[in-house]
């Protein structure tokens, strides 16, 4: 009992109503762990090196102003007005035109226009998953991905990646071990080119062992592929969905390529599920915002659009370079790094006993922000890693932020050897996504 003027004790039948109407799978969305120090992260003097951010500073800013201007005064009363969920048959039809360039060869009718590529793995698991479904992917994985797959208690098993991408024999024994404990397995989500946030691209001598291997399973492969136009030496691999159209459900989007704030991605799957994503678009949202997907429309069609990537690919292996110069003249010893050949990011490596999620309060503290391994796993595991994202900073604050990082490396190895290991208090797993995880 409380004495008289103390507070009564807080048990769980004293939660707010809400809290406990909610539906099981709420369990499963956590916010991600960058989030709750965003807000510092996010001060000028805080070399953010966390979020997946695109140089936009590279985009032909005042053109596109006056294209937009000139389409909204011809087409502004089609630009806000409602739209179709399947997406405007002209942006249908160019997506087709992009992805091409992967030796894709598709029909605008199997096109879905979403908002952004998210949108598109939230429904092609909202269609696909009950509740104890498996969802095999690469460990470790985009944290988008594993909050939708949480979100919709999927069950994820991850399978173990080298730096040749997703091994294939790691693949056959994830689903014999599945298939053993009386569970199914729904799909494969993988990002085949320049991984979220592993860096490594998938050899091209394993993709049609890996799309054999599912086929003969029978498990679909849904293939995320944002940044496989972003190759530094312009190699563009092919996709694997230009190899096994039957199988693959392909999320593309322009967020990494042109403007990730019109949020303008799309699917591309086989016909029969096309409509089930037809259905589900409607569901979620009605229909993709009309003005956005006009305005990527008309980049397309008017702006050297290849030229603008070749821009980007310049920019980015700029800073990736900057990078990987930054790591090898500070890091501490004990760390290992990958050398992408593309994309955003570089996954690092600490030294045994430092704990990455625990070690980036201390390192906003010393002005530097990273995303730490345990949210891209759904399994607790990655504390000893860390994602470096090298797309947004200017090469000098990428070199000053990692030698920040560096000195912050070392005190923990002076706290590690003076007091034992440090460990965070939560634990990992599946996180919503947020703009500074992407």
């Amino acid at each position: 009992m409380t004495s008289p003027g103390q507070p009564a004790k807080q048990g769980p039948r004293s939660l707010d109503p809400h809290v406990r109407r909610y539906a099981a799978r709420t369990a499963g969305m956590t916010a991600s762990e960058i989030r709750a120090l965003f807000a510092v992260a996010s001060r000028p003097e805080v070399v953010s090196l966390a979020g997946g951010m695109p140089h936009l500073a590279a985009l032909p800013l005042d053109g596109l102003a006056r294209e937009v201007g000139e389409m909204m005064a011809t087409d502004g009363l089609v630009a806000l007005q409602y739209g179709s969920a399947h997406g405007l048959p002209e942006l249908r039809e160019q997506i087709c035109d992009v992805m091409a360039l992967e030796g894709i060869n598709a029909h605008p009718d199997d096109v879905v226009v979403t908002v952004g590529s998210q949108m598109g793995l939230d429904m092609v698991t909202r269609i696909f998953v009950d509740p104890g479904d498996v969802v095999l992917a690469e460990g470790p994985s985009y944290v988008g991905a594993l909050g939708s797959f949480a979100a919709y208690q999927a069950q994820v098993v991850h399978v173990a990646m080298d730096a040749h991408g997703l091994v294939p024999e790691a693949l056959r024994e994830a689903l014999a071990a599945v298939e053993r404990s009386g569970r199914r397995v729904k799909f494969l989500y993988t990002i085949p080119n320049f991984h979220n946030p592993a860096g490594v691209t998938l050899a091209v001598n394993r993709r049609a062992e890996v799309l054999e291997i599912c086929r003969q399973a029978g498990v679909l492969v849904v293939e995320d592929n944002p940044y496989g136009l972003l190759g530094f030496d312009g190699q563009t691999y092919p996709a694997l969905r230009s190899t096994d159209p039957d199988n693959v459900v392909y999320l593309g989007s322009f967020s990494k390529t042109f403007a990730p704030g019109l949020r303008v991605g799309w699917v591309l799957a086989p016909h029969a599920v096309r409509e089930k994503l037809v259905l589900a678009a409607e569901s979620a949202t009605l229909c993709p915002p009309t003005l956005n997907q006009m305005i990527v429309s008309r980049y397309l069609s008017t702006h050297d659009w290849k030229g603008q990537i070749k821009i980007y690919r310049e920019a980015y292996r700029e800073r990736r370079d900057a990078a990987i110069s930054a790591l090898e003249q500070h890091m501490p010893e004990g760390c290992s790094w990958n050398r992408p050949d593309g994309g955003f990011y570089v996954w690092l490596t600490v030294p045994e006993g430092i704990d990455t999620k625990a070690m980036l309060p201390r390192a906003v503290t010393q002005r530097v922000a990273y995303a730490s391994g345990t949210g891209f796993y759904a399994d607790r595991l990655g504390s000893r890693q860390l994602r470096i994202s090298y797309c947004y900073p200017t090469p000098e604050r990428i070199r000053e932020g990692i030698r920040r990082l560096a000195n912050v490396l070392e005190d923990e190895a002076q706290l590690h050897a003076t007091f034992g290991p440090t460990t965070s208090r939560e634990v990992g797993g599946p996180q919503s996504p947020s703009p500074d995880t992407a």
